[in-house]
């Protein structure tokens, strides 16, 4: 279904949800086939009934008879061969549409999604991608199929009795029409509102159920209740104005088809008498019943029609909303791959350097840079110190520095600028510790492997001791220890520190380490801050640590300060010094 209205992402994303010609066509061909074939079957009995019923000779009767066996047997087996491949297509076109999608989500992925809530997120990923298989099998092909039914079904009217065929045309014609416009009025607010909603609520039972703790304590939970509630009615009704749009529209194609049944036999009894349509005389008696009970099948089939209308402002919509969340183009702030194939990137861990110069980064949708101005070096076996006040672009730094954001100013690695290579290039060499990192629910050993899949049980122990995790994890039964779903088994220290292990494993020459103290209390803070420099510094590889509490000198070789809505150059000064803009503890 065309729709003038529709941006070129949405399109694409329809286009990514309708399967290919070739794995589409048999079902299509296999449902008009079997509609056929139920169409010709109830013509077929009403034919022999009524001919049977003038007792003629069983051999006159023969051919008819067969027919309807026939009809019924090739029925049902074109039913199940369309159900088979029509099924087939939308769900091998499903797994496409998702690695399509997710496809195009890496490129965004993380900041470019910010803007999203989780739940809703969630939402638009799962169950609106999964709406989207209701375009071949609700929408295209029932258009398809009762278009091509009604219009095999008008001309076989037309032969019998010509008024009956033009009334069974006009009727069908008024009951798509009246059908998709009256459920329009009814329900096409309902339809674009479902998918929201769900959302909607998916983001708000999200947040009671991460937040339940923190309502609890200050009482806020039965109005965070009674929100809910508030959604939940909301989208019910939607629900409900939908199904009365769905009954309008069943309720007038039934009006509309016995309209054809009555206008069969008011056109046809004259015709009876006289001898009239295009068939023998003597066959026209039996032949008008044919006429009469035929639009009834026909209806049948015709009814998805009006249906098809409501599913596609359903399928728009989720299409509508998956295209917000994965644009077709990334937005400016983020990076895309801009390679050259010049640019070669020396994986000599000894003469890996980082440095930025003039420095700047946008978010997404933000018209002030989240950080600005920043110019810094870092060699093998520095560690740098980079504090700021909240809201003064360290996170954004982090983030731009792993190439989840694009930057202004130069960002060269290894004497290569970071924009001329492959984002994968510059995270193998570029790695993140994040200040609420990433827990699988699985065991420890499993949060270990996908950093280095190849590492044995004794390697997993050895970096766990190096990170002051050894005692613990041998008490909590060893590598097969469940961490809980974002980690909700262990407190933020042992987080963070399974996040610095999984990084010492990746063997990044270049360690960013982004507020590791921000969910530790002070007693633990220094111990951690200790270890991740001390463990880092074993390796000689370079570390800047993002954090807005102090450093013991002896931990640092330098120090970054960034002002607050930093847009002016931020310098490094040595431990101990002060140099330009950049304060030292």
């Amino acid at each position: 279904m065309s729709d003038p209205t529709l941006d070129a992402a949405t399109r694409d994303v329809l286009r990514l949800a309708q399967p290919r010609p070739r794995w589409f066509a048999p079902g299509l061909l296999a449902g008009i086939a079997s509609a056929v074939m139920a169409v010709a079957l109830l013509a077929c009995s009403a034919w022999l009934i009524t001919r049977a019923a003038e007792m003629p000779s069983l051999a006159f009767l023969g051919m008819a008879v067969v027919g309807v066996r026939a009809f019924a047997i090739f029925r049902s087996v074109f039913r199940y061969l369309e159900r088979l491949s029509s099924h087939d297509a939308a769900f091998r076109q499903l797994a496409e549409l998702r690695l399509g999608i997710f496809r195009r989500i890496v490129p965004v992925a993380p900041a470019g999604l910010a803007s999203t809530g989780r739940g809703d997120l969630l939402t638009r990923l799962v169950r609106d991608v999964d709406d989207l298989q209701d375009l071949p099998l609700r929408v295209v092909q029932p258009l398809l199929v009762g278009s091509a039914t009604a219009l095999l079904s008008v001309v076989g009217i037309w032969l019998i009795v010509p008024a009956a065929g033009f009334t069974l045309l006009v009727c069908l014609l008024l009951a798509a029409v009246l059908g998709t416009v009256l459920s329009a009025r009814l329900a096409a607010r309902a339809d674009r509102e479902l998918a929201p909603l769900r959302g909607a609520l998916a983001d708000e039972v999200l947040e009671v159920i991460e937040n339940l703790d923190v309502l609890t304590a200050f009482d806020a939970l039965n109005p965070r209740l009674a929100q809910l509630a508030r959604t939940d009615a909301r989208l019910r009704r939607a629900t409900l104005r939908r199904s009365v749009g769905v009954g309008v529209q069943s309720a007038v194609v039934s009006l509309f088809a016995g309209t054809a049944t009555l206008g069969a036999l008011y056109f046809g009894i004259p015709a009876l008498d006289a001898g009239g349509g295009l068939l023998s005389p003597e066959l026209l008696a039996p032949t008008l019943v044919v006429a009469v009970l035929v639009p009834m099948a026909v209806f049948e089939v015709f009814g998805m029609i009006p249906l098809a209308a409501s599913a596609w402002r359903q399928v728009r919509v989720s299409a509508r909303r998956v295209a917000d969340v994965v644009p077709a183009s990334p937005p400016a702030e983020i990076p895309v791959d801009v390679l050259d194939p010049r640019a070669l990137l020396r994986h000599d861990r000894d003469a890996f350097v980082l440095e930025l110069t003039d420095l700047g980064a946008h978010w997404p949708g933000q018209e002030k840079p989240g950080v600005a101005g920043v110019s810094l070096r870092l060699a093998p076996g520095d560690r740098v110190h980079l504090a700021g006040p909240s809201g003064a672009g360290k996170t954004t730094l982090a983030q731009a520095l792993v190439r989840f954001l694009d930057y202004t100013g130069s960002y060269r690695l290894g004497g290569v600028e970071a924009r001329l290579l492959a984002q994968t290039e510059v995270r193998r060499m570029v790695g993140l510790c994040e200040q609420r990192p990433w827990l699988f629910d699985d065991s420890i050993r499993q949060n270990l492997l996908f950093a280095r899949d190849t590492a044995t049980d004794a390697e997993l122990l050895a970096v766990l001791a190096r990170v002051g995790l050894a005692d613990w994890a041998a008490r909590r039964g060893g590598l097969d220890a469940r961490v809980g779903e974002r980690g909700a088994l262990v407190s933020g220290g042992q987080a963070q520190r399974i996040a610095l292990a999984r990084a010492l494993l990746a063997d990044f020459p270049v360690l960013i380490v982004d507020e590791p103290t921000a969910n530790v209390d002070s007693a633990g803070a220094d111990a951690l801050v200790r270890d991740m420099l001390t463990a880092a510094a074993d390796d000689h590889r370079a570390v800047l640590l993002i954090s807005h509490t102090p450093v013991p000198d002896d931990l640092v070789t330098a120090r970054v300060t960034l002002p607050a809505r930093s847009a002016a150059a931020t310098a490094v000064s040595p431990c101990g010094a002060v140099r330009g803009d950049a304060a030292t503890s």
